[in-house]
């Protein structure tokens, strides 16, 4: 008998065949809790396995080790905070990913060795959405059967939620216009959002039976009707959620970007809208924020 639910401490290694790649602070928090809830899915006891992104884009490999001593750190509180042990069987299994080689096909594929039997394992990861053209050439090769959900946000909306956070992480509070137009100046901003540069490569490599897009403002506006599409799109069954229609990771209070800084993001930015409206059409750009 297993000491944590939907664990098979036996498993073997296997492939996600979910795999979220939403840009950052697009809802991919909130996916991920939703996801973790139905009983035919399976996700790590930490969000973002961080695979393919380590393997092709060689700067964020200077901040990977931290996640995961930060997620195996999580997981010890998290038991700690209830009076509790961890379960023999999630140390055993955290020792196991987070010691030795990491980042290899096989130690991605141990990553998701306690999904039971008749679920699916899914890994939810925005950095993927940033990938080359070969990481995506990659994923394609690596992974044939797996179905990805990409979720857009609103350009400005999502740069400045990623611009709060940074600064949020950093203690830091921009005095004046100035400082936030500085502020704005981040190319890491730009980067997380370059929706023109990177959907078409996943476009070019997935249909539309292997990749579903979805506007970040339906999450707020419908989340069970956007649970229904995923469900259908991964072949689940529909499942009741707890807390759906809450907020992840809501933005920093007191940190309130001042209006000609607003509009300096959009007039940079303006690439992007034309992409998505062209692309997309208007319905699906109304429903991004």
């Amino acid at each position: 008998m297993t000491d944590l639910p939907k664990w098979d401490p036996e498993g073997r290694p296997k492939k996600p065949g979910i795999v979220g790649i939403g840009a950052q602070k697009a809802g991919t928090t909130w996916l991920s809790q939703m996801l973790s809830q139905h009983p035919q899915v399976w996700t790590p006891p930490f969000k973002e396995a961080q695979f393919f992104n380590h393997r092709f884009i060689p700067e964020h490999r200077d901040w990977l080790p931290w996640h995961f001593r930060r997620a195996r750190q999580n997981q010890h509180k998290r038991y700690e905070s209830k009076g509790q042990t961890i379960p023999a069987s999630l140390a055993a299994y955290l020792d196991r990913i987070t010691r030795g080689e990491m980042f290899t096909n096989h130690w991605y594929k141990q990553v998701f060795a306690p999904a039971p039997l008749g679920t699916i394992a899914c890994d939810i990861t925005p950095e993927y959405s940033t990938l080359p053209d070969e990481g995506v050439d990659f994923v394609a090769r690596f992974l044939p059967q797996a179905r990805f959900v990409y979720i857009l946000r609103h350009p400005v909306d999502r740069a400045i939620s990623q611009l709060k956070m940074n600064l949020s992480r950093k203690n830091r509070r921009p005095a004046s216009v100035e400082a936030w137009m500085a502020e704005i100046d981040d190319p890491v901003l730009y980067d997380r959002g370059d929706y023109a540069s990177y959907v078409p490569r996943w476009q070019a490599r997935f249909g539309p039976d292997r990749l579903m897009i979805l506007p970040f403002g339906r999450i707020a506006a419908d989340p069970a009707g956007v649970l229904r599409d995923i469900e259908a799109f991964c072949g689940l069954d529909p499942h009741d959620y707890r807390n759906a229609d809450t907020k992840v990771f809501a933005a920093a209070s007191g940190l309130s970007v001042p209006e000609p800084a607003r509009l300096a993001l959009r007039a940079r930015l303006e690439p992007q809208f034309a992409f998505l409206e062209a692309t997309f059409g208007p319905a699906f750009t109304a429903q991004m924020r």
